[in-house]
């Protein structure tokens, strides 16, 4: 009788670079400076002087939320693939949504009666004035931003109307969340990372047609800023699966900043959204070696500082310090950020975190 004859599993084949080392990166300090790169890009608008620096047809702002579409990529199709549809969808819904309602209660009870008391002397009204108070949290709870004003709220400043507009972006967030999620229950997605490539293609091409189906979708705007955002997440998503073949390099770094800034200048209409993933690897690769305060790490307040960044501003706005200028007024405004982004860490998204963490 022979004996059989084992055959050992082969191995992967080995990165070119070094995983990138969830506990040894600057990912919280690159998201806390992309948060402030989009408050800076806002306060061109809120003070009335314009657009802003920026280049091929976006802003600072554009670009950093391009880079944190990139970075949550990458970063959220890992969590999708490590772990099952609950608990993902409720590690999610805990990262989004709790700092997310805190922040309408805050600005329909805390920022906006202060501007109403400046514009009618009294807070007479206020709560039945459109739009109320109570429907600009209701609806707005399904991130999808319908009301940006509250109860006529902010007036009298060079961008009226508007508490918060940084929070859209967070609707076409969670969809790619969902997306995802959805593409992960299929088994090729899973052995294989052609799937995603192929996914990111077809996202980047969807964009480049944007124009030939707009009108078929009567110029659906969510459509549109879907088609514009996706592609930065997949970019992240493709950075994600095929990060055992090629890891964190020290050479491919720099190229891949090198061919993001080509696609950018040279490929009109979508070589932002084509340079996706080197985007994303450039910004995972300045994670490796950029040093990062240990409280910052520790700390993860950029979320906190985007969403309370815009409605901050306006408020400064309301007082008047719109007329300090571009400079002076995103220092302000940094300044004022920042207390809310640690209070909303602190007290409301750690916290949740940490329970939904602990319920597996």
């Amino acid at each position: 009788m022979s004996a059989a004859v084992l055959t050992p599993k082969a191995k992967p084949a080995p990165a070119v670079g070094s995983r990138l080392d969830p506990r040894k990166n600057s990912l919280n300090l690159i998201r806390l400076v992309l948060a402030f790169m989009v408050l800076l890009a806002h306060s061109w608008h809120i003070v009335g002087a314009g657009n802003g620096w920026g280049f091929r047809g976006e802003n600072l702002g554009g670009w950093a939320v391009a880079g944190f579409f990139g970075i949550s990529g990458y970063l959220i199709t890992a969590s999708r693939f490590g772990s099952g549809i609950g608990r993902y969808l409720v590690h999610r819904v805990a990262r989004i949504f709790p700092g997310f309602i805190v922040c309408l209660i805050v600005m329909a009870f805390g920022f906006a009666p202060i501007a109403y008391v400046i514009q009618h002397g009294s807070l007479h009204g206020f709560m039945q004035t459109p739009t109320t108070p109570l429907n600009s949290i209701f609806a707005n709870l399904s991130l999808r931003i319908v009301s940006y004003d509250i109860a006529g709220t902010p007036a009298g400043v060079p961008y009226p109307g508007a508490w918060n507009g940084s929070l859209w972006t967070l609707y076409f967030e969670f969809m790619c969340y969902l997306l995802v999620a959805v593409m992960a229950f299929i088994p090729l997605v899973r052995k294989s990372p052609w799937p995603v490539v192929a996914a990111f293609i077809a996202s980047v091409a969807l964009w480049a047609n944007v124009g030939v189906l707009k009108p078929y979708l009567q110029s659906n705007l969510d459509f549109e800023l879907a088609a514009r955002l996706i592609p930065y997440f997949l970019g992240g998503a493709v950075v994600q699966v095929l990060s055992n073949k090629i890891g964190i390099h020290k050479v491919a770094g720099p190229v891949s900043i090198v061919l993001a800034a080509l696609s950018i200048f040279f490929v009109d209409g979508f070589g932002g959204q084509l340079a996706a993933p080197f985007i994303a690897y450039g910004l995972l690769w300045i994670s490796t070696w950029l040093p990062q305060p240990a409280v910052v790490g520790r700390h993860d307040i950029s979320y906190g500082a985007y969403i309370y960044a815009f409605p901050v501003q306006q408020l400064l706005a309301v007082f008047g310090a719109y007329h300090w200028g571009v400079a002076w007024f995103t220092v302000a405004a940094t300044l004022c950020t920042i207390p809310f982004a640690a209070a909303s860490w602190f007290f409301v998204e750690r916290p949740v975190m940490r329970r939904a963490k602990n319920a597996g």
